[in-house]
């Protein structure tokens, strides 16, 4: 795995810890290329962050900040080399910890995020993801202009959405499938 474009374009990231499946190089040159002009700036959060790919890729086009949430210790610990590597730590926050404890317990501490990139084992259940979902909705995402990435196998059932958040693009890659949404206020 390598980062794709921007400071740290082509830097080799370091190995997968076990159990860890991280989103291609391929898919992530295509979500990133989605997003375009919405990256450079942004504050991002990055969710079941791995080996913090999707995040790095993130600081490396130009996002301001993010914010790294893994629960293994060994996939944290991973990040942080992958930051160090790509020297971007100092734009990063590493933390280990459940998404759905961390996503109840630190709203008050980090503010609203511009980018939010998930990416969950493929078997949790959609029920599961749809609440994540609604966390962020709670307070998580910036008032306006924000993004949010989702990873799932693409056999996977869709999650319920908050009511006012829309499919924007949908793309798919090999057994991935990554869909971008947008807040929609019809009211």
């Amino acid at each position: 795995m390598r980062v794709i474009a921007g400071s740290a374009r082509g830097t080799r990231l370091g190995p997968v810890p076990p159990g860890v499946r991280p989103v291609s190089d391929r898919a992530r040159e295509g979500v990133f290329a989605s997003l375009g002009a919405a990256v450079p700036g942004s504050t991002c959060l990055d969710l079941y962050a791995g080996t913090g790919a999707m995040g790095i890729e993130a600081l490396s086009r130009g996002a301001d900040r993010c914010t790294f949430v893994e629960r293994s210790r060994s996939a944290a610990a991973a990040i942080r080399d992958n930051l160090e590597r790509t020297h971007l730590a100092d734009r990063a926050d590493v933390r280990t910890s459940d998404v759905g404890r961390f996503l109840r317990a630190q709203r008050d501490v980090h503010g609203a995020f511009d980018l939010v990139l998930l990416d969950p084992p493929y078997d949790t259940p959609a029920t599961e993801i749809a609440q994540r979902l609604g966390d962020l909705d709670a307070g998580w995402l910036a008032p306006e202009g924000w993004t949010v990435v989702l990873t799932r196998g693409h056999h996977g059932d869709p999650p319920a959405l908050p009511v006012h958040w829309a499919v924007r693009r949908t793309l798919r890659y090999g057994d991935s499938l990554l869909t971008l949404y947008r807040e929609d206020r019809w009211a």
